[in-house]
This record gives C-alpha cells, sequence and structure tokens, in this order.
C-alpha cells in the first residue's frame, strides 16, 4: 500500500493566496487607476464651480458625490479581498446599471445638444423670454444672456411683443419679470411691446402662463433662452400647444457647460416622468 504523501490538516500553518493571472485583472487596475483620474478631475470641477461661478442652486454638488463615487469604486477594484468578497450578480448587476446609465444620459445629452443653435425666423407675434435668477445687482450671467438675445431680435423686428416670464424666488428682491422688464425698457425698448407675466415659477409654468397673454394655435412664437434649456423648453412649448414656435438660443459660461448638461439632463427626465415633455 503506497504511502500518502500529502501534508497532515494539522501540519499546515499557512494558507497561500494565489494572485489570479486570469482575464480582466489587469483592466481591474488599469480602470481603477482612470477612476481615480476621473474622481479628482470632478472634485475638482465641483470646487471651482463652487467658488469662482455664482449660481443660484447648489446643484454642482453633485460633482462631488461623483468623484467621491468614483474613488470608492477605483478602491474596490484594488482591494482584492472587498472585490471578491461581492457576490458576482451583484457585480454584473451593478455594471449594468451603471452601462444602461450612461446609455441613456448620451440619449438625452444628444437631444440637449441638438438645439444648442437654435435660430428663429424673422417677424414673429411674440418672444417670450424664459426667466432665471434675478440678483440684487441685477439679473445674473445666464439671464443677462437671454435678455440681450431678446433685445437683438426685437431691434430687428419692431413689431414683435415680448413676454417677460418669471416669478420671484426665495433669494431674488424683485420678480424676475419685473427685473426683465426694467432691463428691456433701459436698452430702448418700447414699454408698450413689453407684457409681464411674474406668477410662473418653472419652465413648465412660464409657457403655460405666457400662453395665456397670446392665441397658442395662431401666433407666431419665439421662445429666448439658453442653449442647454432650449431643447426642454421647445418641448413643453409643443406640448402645451403652441403650434407655430421657435427657439432662439443664447450662450452661457464655457466653463459651466458640462454641469449645464448633467444639471438639464436630470431636468429632462423630470419633465418626461410628470407628462410635461
Amino acid at each position: 500500500m503506497k504511502r500518502n504523501h500529502l501534508i497532515p490538516r494539522e501540519k499546515s500553518k499557512k494558507v497561500i493566496y494565489l494572485d489570479p493571472r486570469g482575464r480582466g485583472v489587469g483592466e481591474k487596475h488599469y480602470g481603477a487607476r482612470a477612476l481615480y483620474v476621473l474622481a479628482v478631475l470632478c472634485l475638482l470641477y465641483c470646487v471651482g464651480i463652487g467658488l469662482f461661478v455664482a449660481f443660484g442652486s447648489y446643484f454642482f454638488l453633485v460633482w462631488g458625490v461623483i468623484g467621491a463615487f468614483c474613488a470608492a469604486w477605483a478602491w474596490v477594484l484594488t482591494h482584492r479581498t472587498v472585490y471578491y468578497w461581492i457576490p458576482r450578480w451583484l457585480h454584473i448587476t451593478f455594471r449594468s446599471l451603471v452601462m444602461a446609465g450612461m446609455v441613456l444620459l448620451l440619449i438625452i445629452e444628444g437631444m440637449i445638444v441638438s438645439q444648442f443653435h437654435a435660430t428663429a425666423q424673422e417677424g414673429a407675434d411674440y418672444v417670450i423670454i424664459l426667466g432665471a435668477q434675478w440678483k440684487t445687482s441685477g439679473p445674473s450671467y445666464v439671464l443677462q444672456k437671454r435678455l440681450d438675445k431678446a433685445i437683438e431680435y426685437l431691434n430687428a423686428n419692431p413689431e414683435t411683443k415680448v413676454i417677460v416670464s418669471g416669478g420671484q424666488g426665495y433669494n431674488e428682491p424683485i420678480s424676475e419679470a419685473e427685473g426683465m422688464q426694467g432691463y428691456l425698457e433701459t436698452a430702448g425698448i418700447d414699454p408698450e411691446r413689453i407684457l409681464m407675466e411674474d406668477a410662473s415659477t418653472n419652465t413648465t409654468q412660464n409657457l403655460i402662463f405666457s400662453g395665456e397673454l397670446l392665441d397658442k394655435s395662431e401666433d407666431s412664437v419665439v421662445v429666448i433662452t439658453n442653449n442647454f434649456h432650449m431643447f426642454r423648453a421647445l418641448a413643453i412649448a409643443r406640448k402645451q400647444g403652441y403650434a407655430h414656435v421657435e427657439g432662439l438660443s443664447a450662450g452661457t459660461y464655457p466653463v459651466t457647460v458640462p454641469n449645464n448638461l448633467l444639471r438639464e439632463a436630470f431636468g429632462v427626465v423630470k419633465d418626461f416622468m410628470a407628462n410635461h415633455l
């Protein structure tokens, strides 16, 4: 009878973990490095927006959340015991959800960007300027861009009337419509051409209440807002029954475009779920 050459269990003092060298191990480390870089970029962008660009909301903090998420994911990928402790089905589910979310985000962003350079024909019956934050010092940057674009159109089309639309927020000294009216009058626009809607608090209300001041089925209307906001604004206008509506896009800070695009994607999803689009 042959002698068993296996080491008795009671004499084995160490457990040796072999480093797996199969497919995917190298990718994990490369992926972790990429995620750490992305985390740093997101955190720097969050801090930069918060310190140097004035906003009426705190949405930019989402970049800090994304950065923290990327850093945590990278940490998991580089810690073998944690990575292999997570069940395989959870790995697959998580990756599938992330990929599906990225695909959906790209589709929505494509629709938003499609209206970045919207232009309108001359001779519209009405221009609607959608409201944005009004500060104690005057219009916010995004609202000023809308107003200046509207002034260009109104000067070129003296028969066109303008509706300034926007109520007063908790952090605003006056209603957005009142501020816009004064800005246009200072720029030389005849007060008789200006109609004021000062009850709305969001884009949908802007277009619902402004629609009560004109004939949505007959009048030609140009909606003026910033480029990142134009797709949603036009979709809501058409949903509200504006039969002859076009958009005229105004610009914004180039550095804030990523933040605006991401925030607007959430806005599109929200309004879609609320059946506003």
